[in-house]
């Protein structure tokens, strides 16, 4: 059985209007490619659906019982239609990012307040936690998609660089290494360092770097959170080797620095489930990510965009 919409809704209209002229003016179309279309209809259904006098139109007993489902079936269709549409013109939907706490507290609250004001129909959720619950929840489909830093390889994941930052020093603004416009990795040979647990992506970084300079760091305080490793260091208890971005949290009177030799960088990824197209709503919101990562690599947060920006299936 092969019927169409414009079958059904001429038929509809015909039935409602009682007259073939009435509905190909409702329909924008001549009477006559009314009339074949309600033929058709009643060809493809093996029953006559309206009688046709020279004066009226009247539904059959077939007819009326056909228009009532008919009607339903259209309705919940042009629903269907209508919410299809919202959610591609951003009128409507629900979006959920998951971000790591520095990304979700430095980035993303700017970000959504943007978003929202541009597509108030759209309600976003925000999860926050470390790298294994973003794999976690962006395989599972908790979350539309991830902002933050991945492992290459990871299976069924789309990762997507959209960013770049450093690995800095943070220290007390009167600390001797503040006065240099650069750091050597091996001058914090001697240094109290406040580093992160060893559970953490960083910390592995950050020890990587150091072995690369020939050096072992000193940590005397282990902390799970970069704003405690932040606070701590305002509080003259050591200094940190924290990403550049983290500068967007730090208190002001905390100097920040570039280390060299060597020059680590890491990439700022988009993370997704592979083999499934993002939502309009996930990449109009990835626009505007796009826009503040801009915004704060102008205002010297150190984060560039990638020299390549291209989608690396994992």
């Amino acid at each position: 059985m092969n019927i169409t919409l414009r079958q059904l809704r001429a038929f509809l209209t015909v039935g409602e209007l009682a007259s073939f002229t009435r509905a190909g003016k409702e329909l924008g179309l001549a009477q006559s490619a009314v009339s074949m279309l309600v033929s058709e209809l009643e060809r493809e259904l093996d029953l006559r659906l309206l009688d046709r006098t020279t004066r009226r139109v009247e539904a059959t007993e077939a007819g009326r019982a056909f228009a009532a489902q008919a009607s339903r079936v259209l309705a919940e269709l042009e629903a269907g239609i209508r919410a299809a549409r919202d959610l591609a013109e951003r009128r409507s939907g629900r979006l959920t990012v998951f971000a790591p706490p520095l990304l979700a507290t430095t980035l993303l609250p700017h970000a959504i307040a943007i978003y929202r004001a541009r597509y108030p129909g759209i309600s976003i959720t925000l999860l926050d936690g470390g790298t294994q619950e973003l794999v976690a929840r962006v395989r599972s489909g908790e979350a539309d998609f991830a902002i933050g830093t991945v492992a290459a390889g990871q299976e069924n994941l789309a990762v997507h660089p959209i960013a770049h930052d450093r690995l800095v020093l943070f220290c007390p603004a009167g600390h001797a290494l503040a006065r240099q416009r650069s750091v050597a990795w091996t001058a914090l040979r001697n240094e109290p360092l406040i580093a992160l647990t060893p559970q953490s992506g960083l910390r592995h970084l950050v020890e990587t770097a150091a072995g690369q300079a020939g050096i072992l760091l000193n940590p005397v305080y282990e902390v799970a959170q970069i704003a405690s490793a932040l606070a701590m260091v305002a509080a003259g208890l050591g200094i940190a080797v924290l990403p550049s971005v983290a500068g967007a949290a730090s208190p002001a009177r905390l100097a920040r620095r570039r280390l060299i030799r060597p020059d680590i960088v890491r990439d700022i990824q988009i993370v997704h489930r592979a083999g499934r197209s993002l939502s309009p709503a996930s990449e109009s919101f990835i626009a505007v990510l796009r826009a503040e990562l801009a915004r704060m690599s102008r205002r010297d947060v150190l984060m560039t965009q990638p020299s390549a920006a291209r989608p690396i299936q994992g």
